[in-house]
This record gives C-alpha cells, sequence and structure tokens, in this order.
C-alpha cells in the first residue's frame, strides 16, 4: 500500500458523510442503510432477477443438493440455496477434480490424501523420488496419474538449473495433472466439460486469438488462476492447491456467509480425501446466495481491492458491514473507551477490559465512532503503519530463513504499532501478530521458561481478539485461534507462582484460575468450530482434537476441586475435636 498518498485520499473523501456512531458487538455484521456513506456498487440489489442455469448432466453433487446455480445480469453465475441453512449446515462436501502440494509439503503430507505424516512415516515413490504417500493404498490411488506426471517430475530434474528448483512449483503440477486427467478422461468427459466451463479471463491476460495453440494455453491458464482455491490442512495451514469447478460457481464476499475447509473429521478408509466442505458460517435463507471470500477479509478495504484486481480482475467488496465500512482503507483503531462486557471478556490482556473504537482517519481532528475522543496523531499513526507495513514485508521473507532474526524484528515492532494507538485487529498488527505467535510457538520446544510461555499466551490472546473484532463468530479462524489459546493456557507451567491469588489481575493467571481460564477458552473455541467446519462433522479433526482436551481439563479440574474439598473437611474436623490435652 503507498501510504504516503493517504493524506490526498482524506482529502479527496472530505465530501462523504461520515458514519454516525453506532455500536456494533464484536462478531456480528449489519447491512449498510441510507444513513451511512458507501461506495456506489459495493452493495448487491436484493431485488435483482437471476435465471436458473441448466446443469446438462454435469456436477453431480450440486443437482443432489438443496443449491442451484444461477445467473445474475450482474453478477453472472452463482451458487443459491433452495433452503433455510443454519449456520454450520454442510452446504457440499466433494472431493476436488485435482489437487497438489506445495513443493514444502511434498516430504510430510501425502500426494494423494493430502494428509499428514502418520507415526510410521509415508512411502516415497521409488522411480521420481519426490512424491510420497501414506501407504500402498494411497499409492495406488494417485497411480493413474502419477505414473504420467513421475517420467515428466523426472526429466524436470535432470534439466533443472538448481537443485532449488528440481521441484516444479504447485501451479505447474497443478495444470500438468489437469491435462493428463483430460487425456485420460477423453474430451467428451464430465470432467474436461465441467474444466472447460469455468470462468475465464483470458482477454484480461492477453489476447491470443490469432495464435490458436498459445490461446488455448493462455485460456487454460487463466481458468486455472481464477478458479483455484487454497488446499489446507485440517488446522487451515496451506499445503497446496485445488481445482474444483463445483465450488467456482461461488461468488465472492467481503463478509460471506460461506468458506471453504477441509475438516477431515472421517476415519473412515473409503473416504477418499482430500475432501472438501462448503459450509455455512451464517444462517442462510431460500433463494439467498451462497457467497465466499476469495482473499484475507482482515486485510484492509484498500489491499482487499488491489488482490481482487491483480487476480480476478475485480473491485467490487459485495455485501458491504457496517465493520468494513468503518475499518475504511486502513482498519485504524486509535482510542480506547468504554466496551461492551460482551466483547471486553475475549480481550482481557494484563487483567485490563480494553477497548478499541474503530475510527475514520478522515481528517486532522477524526472522533471515535463510539465515545466521539479526537484522534489528533493522524501523521504519527501512519508513520506507524508504514513503519510497519515494510517489518511485516521482512519478517515474512526472513520467517524461514532466519527465524531469529524474524523474531527480533516483530519483538521490537509490536510495542511501536500498539504505543501509536493501533489496535489488535489494525493492519499491520494483526499480521505481525500472528508472525510474532508462530516465531514464539516454535521457540517452545527449546527454551520453555516462564516468561516465554507468558509472552506466547498473550500475544495469542492479543492476535484472538484481533479476529474477534474483525471476523464473524463461527469463522473457522476464530476458532483456531481461540482453540490455540486455549490449549497455551493449558500448558503445564515451568515455575508456576508460590501465591496465585497474590495478583489476581495478571494475565495470564497463574495454578487453577489458568487453568479454568483455559477451559473456558477451549469451550468458546469447540462452540465456534463446529459452526466453521460444520455440525454434521463435529467441528472436523481440530474440532475432535478440542473436545478431548476440554474433557482432560474436566478431569484435571475436578481433581483439583476434589482435592479442595477433602482439604476443607479435614480442616473442619480437626476444629470440630479442638485442641488436644
Amino acid at each position: 500500500m503507498a501510504f504516503h498518498s493517504l493524506k490526498s485520499s482524506r482529502k479527496a473523501k472530505e465530501t462523504r458523510s461520515f458514519v454516525t456512531a453506532q455500536s456494533t458487538p464484536s462478531g456480528e455484521s449489519h447491512s449498510i442503510n441510507a444513513n451511512h456513506a458507501y461506495d456506489e456498487g459495493d452493495l448487491i440489489s436484493a431485488t435483482e432477477e437471476t435465471e436458473l442455469v441448466p446443469l446438462n448432466g454435469l456436477y453431480e453433487r450440486l443437482s443432489s443438493l438443496a443449491l442451484e446455480v444461477r445467473k445474475s445480469s450482474q453478477y453472472g453465475r452463482g451458487i443459491y440455496s433452495k433452503l433455510d441453512a443454519k449456520a454450520g449446515s454442510i452446504l457440499i462436501s466433494i472431493k476436488p477434480n485435482v489437487s497438489v502440494l506445495s513443493a514444502s509439503c511434498l516430504s510430510s503430507y501425502c500426494s494423494s490424501c493430502c494428509g499428514p505424516a502418520l507415526d510410521s512415516g509415508l512411502k516415497r515413490c521409488t522411480r521420481c523420488r519426490t512424491v510420497w504417500y501414506c501407504n500402498a493404498i494411497c499409492q495406488n490411488r494417485d497411480w493413474p496419474i502419477h505414473k504420467l506426471e513421475c517420467d515428466a517430475l523426472q526429466k524436470w530434474a535432470l534439466n533443472a538449473p538448481s537443485h532449488d528448483v528440481s521441484v516444479p512449483s504447485d501451479a505447474v503440477r497443478c495444470l500438468g495433472r489437469i491435462l493428463w486427467s483430460e487425456q485420460k478422461e477423453g474430451l467428451g468427459s464430465n470432467f474436461t466439460k465441467e474444466i472447460n466451463l469455468m470462468q475465464s479471463r483470458k482477454l484480461y491476460f492477453g489476447n491470443c486469438r490469432k495464435l490458436t495453440s498459445a490461446g488455448d494455453l493462455v485460456d487454460l491458464i487463466s481458468r486455472f488462476t481464477t478458479n483455484t482455491f487454497t488446499l489446507t490442512s485440517h488446522t487451515l495451514t496451506p499445503i497446496g492447491i485445488c481445482v474444483c469447478p463445483t465450488i467456482a460457481f461461488t461468488n465472492h464476499s467481503c463478509d460471506p456467509n460461506a468458506v471453504i475447509v477441509f475438516p477431515r473429521a472421517s476415519s473412515d478408509a473409503s473416504v477418499q480425501e482430500p475432501l472438501l466442505n462448503l459450509v455455512s458460517i451464517k444462517d442462510i435463507k431460500p433463494n439467498e446466495e451462497v457467497r465466499i471470500s476469495y482473499i484475507d477479509t482482515t486485510l484492509p478495504k484498500e489491499l482487499r481491492k488491489k488482490d481482487l484486481k491483480e487476480t480476478y480482475n475485480f473491485t467490487s467488496l459485495k455485501r458491504m458491514s457496517i465493520r468494513e465500512f468503518l475499518c475504511g482503507a486502513l482498519n485504524l483503531v486509535a482510542v480506547n473507551a468504554q466496551y461492551p462486557q460482551k466483547v471486553a471478556n475475549s480481550i482481557r490482556l494484563n487483567g485490563m477490559a480494553h477497548s478499541f473504537c474503530v475510527c475514520l482517519l478522515e481528517n486532522a481532528m477524526t472522533r471515535c465512532t463510539q465515545c466521539k475522543t479526537a484522534v489528533t496523531s493522524v501523521d504519527s499513526v501512519l508513520d506507524a503503519l508504514r513503519v510497519g507495513q515494510e517489518a511485516f514485508d521482512k519478517v515474512t521473507l526472513l520467517q524461514s530463513k532466519d527465524p531469529k532474526k524474524a523474531k527480533h524484528i516483530t519483538t521490537n515492532m509490536l510495542p511501536i504499532l500498539t504505543s501509536a494507538g493501533l489496535t489488535p485487529s489494525c493492519h499491520p498488527l494483526l499480521a505481525l501478530t500472528r508472525l510474532h505467535l508462530e516465531l514464539l510457538i516454535a521457540s517452545l520446544s527449546s527454551a520453555l521458561t516462564q516468561d516465554c510461555l507468558d509472552e506466547t499466551i498473550r500475544t495469542a490472546g492479543m492476535y484472538s481478539a484481533g479476529l474477534t473484532l474483525l471476523l464473524p463468530k463461527g469463522h473457522p479462524v476464530r476458532g483456531i485461534a481461540l482453540g490455540e489459546l486455549g490449549k497455551l493456557l493449558a500448558v503445564d507451567e515451568p515455575s508456576p507462582a508460590t501465591d496465585p491469588s497474590k495478583d489476581s489481575t495478571k494475565f495470564p493467571p497463574s495454578g487453577p484460575p489458568r487453568l479454568k481460564l483455559a477451559y473456558e477458552y477451549l469451550v468458546r473455541a469447540y462452540d465456534e468450530l463446529i459452526i466453521g467446519f460444520g455440525r454434521q462433522n463435529g467441528g472436523g479433526q481440530v474440532g475432535s482434537q478440542i473436545r478431548e482436551a476440554i474433557v482432560r481439563l474436566e478431569k484435571e479440574l475436578g481433581v483439583w476441586t476434589h482435592g479442595i474439598q477433602n482439604v476443607l473437611e479435614d480442616t473442619r474436623a480437626v476444629e470440630s475435636r479442638g485442641p488436644k490435652e
């Protein structure tokens, strides 16, 4: 983002009306009404007519579900619900047509089911020595395509100029698998027809119509670029990419009512993973369009527009919520005020309920939308944003190459951003907090001290607080963050406080209060995970893990409570007998 141009940008918008003060509990989204300023085109017309799109025998999973494909003149094809769908409903569960792992994940995940390495390890293909599998079952399932890929991987490695590029990128391998699958299935197959019917941006990527073969290649790359989804682990860690024409019908919204996840909920070996699940995170009414987000919705509006333009060639941020509008171009938050207790409980840092009122930096006297406090230090905030963005870009590059240096940068940068008045939800503070948390967790195994553990917990709390202000309840990213915080609080303390009650306002607390807080966060995490990963899935594999952690903590807290009761009963018994003569 060009932060130097923000002043002129603010002046250009001075004629627009300001958003009136309104209390919006975190996690709830609302529609913009006539009293709020907004960019024309950012909102979807609720009355726009749509027409049913015939599937002609394709997309078998859609035809058997309570979903249908419709087309509107303004937004093209999209998926609409025919029935009521409650938050947490699994709208579609389908295996992608093609999925490949990132090069860095090839040795730690199975190239067939995309599951993590088992305790027994993975088995490598003895020919190409590039891909790995759980067992012979997974290898046999993948062989019809891999036997074509295998030779290509060997030839690529022989001609690679260096070891660093001895394996093709995931994009190249994915395109190769698409072409080999079309060759295997045939040009008249449903697989090929569905791939060819995906949305193409060929004119955007370049007009190559005069060269038929080159044009076909550009068209394929265009379809691939605009219809590829991130393949993730059960904890939302990106591990590769996949192509699924059925899911590609879903349109974008920066305030989505559904998400794409890979829950890995089934332990049945006959279930062919990876299974992509389209899950509703809000209640969806009949005839309502199902929308996902193509981009990271925690980013500022201008960065989201940039990502949409560069990748998908459109900029409309549809279904804009009040939260989005208040965040303006920067997601800036600059002052503290009284905060609703409902939200304060999720932002407990140093024993205090922090409040972060969202403000727009429209001019030199921006006022908080809730408490009306004037924000006068606009320039210092913008300077902090510029420095923070530079630090974020640098840490992103250093994270894997030099984690020690990356951690040094994040440790020094976070206090600078918070002292400038930025809150946990503000970019780039939220992104830097996440990177800092990852670096801290990675260092815990080698240096588990009380101070290091407590700092990690505080960072996890700050990250979770930022997500709570930006994402709706039930969003899987929120659930994962809450679960991570709960599990960190449940880690045995290396040097617990001798008297936990001495400083009851300290965060994180020590002793039994710490375990109780861990239990509360894990319960909250599970409540959100069963929405984000699907109620029918029980929150997926991560939900199952959180549920097991809750049971363990219940037992531990029960033992502690029972022990306290025994001590109290023994004390009363001694007192009732009186002193010995």
